[in-house]
């Protein structure tokens, strides 16, 4: 295997795990990267994928007790039923939408440019809605009677897996889409950060399953360092933002982002047009 492919592959892991649980898009970021640097992956949208199954598996691991006792207790604990109806309810939208334009978006929205559009749109919507936060309310009723992900309604968990669709545009951001649409929703931005963690796992888990499915006649095996490589970095940097990531939203907003991901997207696009990088088409 080429040592500097692999090490690609680890570059390219750091990248997922340090952006997908931030609302600046994981998927854009890995499209953009592996562009950068050339990634020549016999299938490398499969890798952009199945990596992601390594950030996943930092959830897992970071909220290990709480999932242990949800597997061990659901049938009992009506909380911990309503919890796993929840994420079934959250995740179903954006399976079905997946399964069904799939297709077409990895053939026509998997490019540079696209995902750059996508993140300047992407940040206005966090700028627009971090400013409805901080205008007086006349009620806090609405947000006051939802405190932790135990209390979320199953039309709640329908709503936000609604909003996770949009996702499924590159440069969207799962994860910014699942808490940004959460918040407008009414949530608070620390139970829709943790919700947008938990709903992660069955969402790119059976992303990546599928897709390593579909491509199956692509892989090949001297192929699986890269991912054993991309996953296992994505995993450890995934670990590290998570927890960064609870202490930030206690203390601050997701301002900064929406300005990161206009600043990001402008210079994409603006390198394109004057051919000062040459993008792939795809």
């Amino acid at each position: 295997m080429n040592v500097l492919l692999l090490a690609k592959a680890a570059l390219l892991g750091i990248v997922e795990g340090l952006t997908e649980f931030l609302p600046i898009s994981s998927t854009g970021h890995l499209i953009v990267a592996s562009s950068l640097l050339r990634f020549d992956s016999h299938a490398t949208h499969v890798f952009e994928i199945t990596i992601q199954a390594g950030a996943m598996l930092a959830v897992v691991w970071h909220y290990r007790m709480r999932l242990a006792a949800t597997l061990t207790g659901w049938r009992s604990d009506p909380s911990r039923r309503q919890f796993v109806l929840n994420l079934l309810l959250a995740f179903l939208p954006a399976a079905v939408l997946g399964l069904l334009f799939g297709s077409f978006i990895k053939t026509h929205l998997f490019t540079p440019t696209s995902v750059a559009a996508a993140f300047v749109l992407g940040g206005v919507i966090i700028l627009v809605v971090e400013r409805r936060q901080r205008q007086p309310r006349t009620s806090e009723s609405d947000r006051a009677r939802i405190c932790s992900v135990d209390q979320l309604s199953a039309r709640d968990a329908l709503r936000i897996g609604f909003v996770q669709c949009a996702a499924l545009v590159p440069g969207t951001s799962r994860s910014g889409a699942t808490i940004i649409g959460s918040m407008f929703l009414g949530l608070p931005r620390q139970v829709a950060t943790e919700f947008s963690f938990y709903l992660g796992i069955p969402t790119l888990f059976a992303a990546a399953g599928y897709s390593l499915w579909q491509h199956r006649d692509a892989l090949r095996a001297d192929e699986a360092p890269l991912l054993f490589v991309g996953t296992a970095v994505a995993f450890v940097s995934a670990l590290a933002c998570i927890r960064w990531l609870i202490r930030y939203v206690s203390t601050h907003d997701f301002t900064a982002f929406g300005w990161y991901r206009i600043a990001f997207g402008s210079l994409i696009l603006v390198t394109s047009a004057g051919e000062w990088i040459s993008w792939p088409a795809g």
